[in-house]
């Protein structure tokens, strides 16, 4: 099979590659298509998103490698979506819609940023309790649909990253679980309205995403396997994605979930 990834991050956010870079690499791995997810501007915290002026670039450029290679491969232009981002730019292919933040005490706390900052937030905004952290986390992205109307929803249990064994909390605690339900529920009832005011179609895709993986942080991809079986429970269809950061992982791990 050839296999395409469709979230894929430059170095106009915090990647590492140029775009023609990764389109190269895709070329050469074969790939029929290759999709660009920058990240969204965020006032709070611009170290890792696409300003507005690098946004611009990013369509540019994405615009002419389309001229320039599209003999080889088809080049789509998305976006990465945060919850916290303001309205979705225009003229893009497709829209993953993603939580990286929590807002807590008038405060935007990182969901993924680093293990030391993460346990950090829970200390000083939750008394230590982690699961606290991860229902409000839940809470957010129970409404990400609602918000952005996303095509696809990135990474669903990023809360889980630096839980490899669960040595931070218990993914299988009552309180977890229930979070996690309630939120899968919200989309769900998000996406029915949606329907049923003829708004879209009603159906997003959640992705299988093996970007922690790559990175050293996760043996699993997002989202764990006990929610992937619930995705499917509900009738949720599913995607690969890479979340790739380094064009040398642009394909990571698909061979497992394929």
């Amino acid at each position: 099979m050839n296999y395409s990834n469709y979230h894929t991050h430059s170095r106009l956010c915090d990647g590492k590659d140029s775009l023609e870079e990764l389109v190269q690499k895709a070329v050469e791995l074969g790939c029929p298509e290759i999709g660009f997810s920058g990240h969204s501007y965020t006032a709070f915290d611009e170290g890792y998103c696409m300003s507005v002026e690098q946004y611009r670039e990013y369509m540019d450029e994405i615009t002419r490698l389309r001229d320039v290679y599209g003999g080889q491969i088809n080049i789509l232009a998305g976006i990465e979506q945060d919850y916290y981002s303001d309205e979705i730019p225009e003229g893009l292919d497709y829209v993953i819609g993603s939580v990286h933040y929590v807002l807590k005490d008038g405060r935007y706390l990182s969901v993924d940023l680093s293990e030391e900052d993460f346990c950090s937030s829970v200390r000083e905004h939750y008394d230590g309790d982690y699961l606290a952290f991860a229902e409000d986390y839940y809470r957010v992205m129970g409404d990400i649909y609602n918000k952005t109307h996303c095509d696809i929803i990135g990474h669903f249990d990023l809360i889980t990253k630096f839980n490899e064994g669960n040595r931070l909390f218990d993914t299988h605690d009552e309180r977890y679980v229930r979070a996690v339900m309630s939120a899968l529920d919200a989309i769900d009832e998000s996406l029915a309205r949606n329907a049923e005011s003829g708004e879209g179609p009603g159906t997003v895709l959640f992705e299988i995403n093996t970007g922690a993986m790559a990175r050293g942080y996760r043996t699993e991809a997002y989202p764990s396997d006990a929610i992937v079986a619930e995705l499917f429970r509900r009738g949720h269809q599913l995607m690969l994605n890479s979340d790739c950061h380094n064009k040398e992982q642009l394909l990571f791990g698909f061979d497992k979930y394929i």
